[in-house]
């Protein structure tokens, strides 16, 4: 099973693969000067529509209120157009499921505390060697790796039907 997993927000951590991670990155969804705020949506999914053609499984961070109104909005907004991406899937045939998955689920898994902060997340990935220590650490890409690892070990073996020995 293929898995994009994403952290949304303006500069979006992704992580995509099967059995293991095959690549990572960070994609920036700026509004340029005198753009329509809307063109951040646009921008993500034409983008979504590329990386997201081999995808199984769409996990993304949950949303949850913060000091930082205009960050969850543009979360919130990102999110649904993933549901979107894997509706018009459906419709074409093709089934591509999404989840989202609440932060502190992801740093307990991680870390062991669903309350770590943002240094204690990054040390254990790079610790699992997850991620290449000395190489720049961005926490987007960090956040949607550790989500990656989460679905892998969590969300895919459930997604997996088992048959029964008779």
């Amino acid at each position: 099973m293929n898995v994009l997993a994403l952290d949304l927000a303006t500069k979006t951590g992704w992580a995509l693969g099967a059995e293991r991670m095959t690549e990572s990155g960070v994609q920036v969804f700026d509004v340029k000067r005198g753009e329509s705020p809307g063109m951040r949506y646009v921008r993500f999914r034409r983008w979504l529509d590329e990386i997201a053609t081999a995808a199984d499984l769409i996990v993304y961070e949950q949303t949850v209120s913060s000091p930082g109104r205009i960050a969850v909005e543009i979360a919130d907004g990102l999110a649904t157009r993933v549901q979107e991406y894997c509706a018009l899937q459906k419709l074409s045939g093709r089934s591509v499921e999404h989840q989202p998955v609440y932060p502190a689920t992801i740093k307990k898994f991680v870390t062991g505390k669903g309350n770590a902060k943002k240094p204690a997340v990054i040390e254990a990935v790079i610790r699992r060697g997850w991620f290449p220590a000395g190489r720049d650490a961005d926490d987007n890409e960090i956040d949607a790796i550790a989500l990656f690892h989460y679905a892998l070990a969590e969300i895919v073996p459930q997604s997996i039907p088992t048959t029964k020995a008779r």
